[in-house]
């Protein structure tokens, strides 16, 4: 874990935010986001959409993606003899059925209790109660088949700022989604479309594709004002000897590593050692990352628009710098940009 002494406060990376700049809802065209691109050096600032993402990139770029896929884990339920209503949010899997998750209302449900989801086509046995609060539960169904369960019976698990329903599942998914596990998206690809990845391949850029497994813990505001005292979940990701070798090889050809999100760059500068050399491994992370962090494998980073006070904001503060960073959001909101997940993107590089 990163143990740099902060330069600041937790307090120091809020900034003022209309509810109305709140995106609830995806752009009909992905990739007509607007685009924020930011001179992490000086600050200077550049307006675009994010198809012009493009004329940013460079041949020999290596663009890492993170390609895990969303699953509906939030699950609403009735507790097994008292009928009283449950809301599970399931968060990490830990193996045969076992799940981490976060249950609402927690007080009332205790080890050995059961709730039953879907009509029964899902079932949760309590197992046990985690350090911060969460329940480890043990699923089943009668088929057996409680992946596919889950998918029946569960909701896509859009953050507490999402108000309105999304009726389209594909739409909180990157389009090259692929390893299920998550329980929010890697927010900065969904601006991609299939036919932008196309023309970003025939530039010469290559795309390398790394798993994270985003937690809900990633996007929760830091309660307490020393950054030193916050704990972050750990993260199960994995960066494979081909992607490890794409990347190393670019970076040795003059290329950047460009990524797409906080999970992407959490991934590499896991995988990195002192010298930027990417070291394939597959395993957990809780890598914390805010200023005065050195960045050892990321060179430019995509990302959406941040809550204020959160680990994520304070990655990107990271990257360029606090001032930069609230001198950009800052504009952004006076421009009427949209926030968060459906939000539009930053380019610093």
């Amino acid at each position: 874990m990163n143990r740099l002494i902060p330069k600041y406060a937790v307090s120091d990376f809020d900034y003022y935010l209309p509810e109305e700049l709140i995106a609830q809802r995806p752009l009909a065209d992905r990739q007509s986001s607007r685009l924020l691109h930011m001179d992490k050096a000086t600050g200077e600032l550049e307006h675009r959409h994010f198809y012009d993402v493009l004329d940013y990139l460079k041949p020999n770029d290596v663009l890492v993606l993170n390609n895990t896929r969303v699953i509906p884990a939030r699950l609403y339920g009735k507790k097994q003899g008292s009928g009283g209503s449950v809301e599970m949010l399931l968060l990490k899997p830990y193996g045969d059925d076992v799940w981490e998750t976060l249950i609402r209302p927690g007080k009332r449900v205790r080890e050995g209790h059961t709730i039953n989801f879907g009509d029964g086509g899902l079932t949760a046995e309590v197992l046990r109660r985690t350090e911060d609060g969460g329940r480890v539960v043990r699923l089943s169904s009668p088929d057996g088949d409680v992946a596919a369960a889950i998918e029946r019976t569960g909701e896509m698990p859009l953050p507490h700022y999402i108000k309105e329903k999304l009726t389209d599942r594909e739409r909180y998914q990157t389009v090259y989604s692929e390893v299920k596990g998550s329980a929010a998206a890697p927010t900065a690809g969904l601006h991609f479309t299939k036919e932008l990845l196309s023309k970003i391949e025939k530039k010469g850029i290559k795309t390398v594709y790394v798993t994270l497994h985003v937690g809900v813990g990633t996007f929760r505001p830091v309660s307490v004002e020393n950054v030193l005292e916050h704990k972050m979940h750990s993260e199960w990701f994995e960066l494979t000897k081909e992607a490890a070798d794409a990347i190393n090889a670019a970076r040795e050809n003059g290329g950047r590593i460009v990524s797409v999100g906080t999970t992407s760059a959490r991934t590499l500068e896991s995988c990195a050692d002192e010298g930027g050399r990417i070291i394939p491994q597959s395993r957990e992370t809780d890598i914390f990352i805010y200023p005065p962090y050195k960045f050892k494998a990321v060179d430019a980073l995509i990302t959406n628009f941040h809550l204020p006070k959160s680990t994520l904001m304070m990655l990107v503060s990271a990257f360029s710098s606090l001032e930069n960073t609230k001198h950009a959001y800052e504009e952004a909101v006076r421009l009427g940009y949209r926030f968060f997940s459906f939000g539009d993107a930053m380019f610093i590089e």
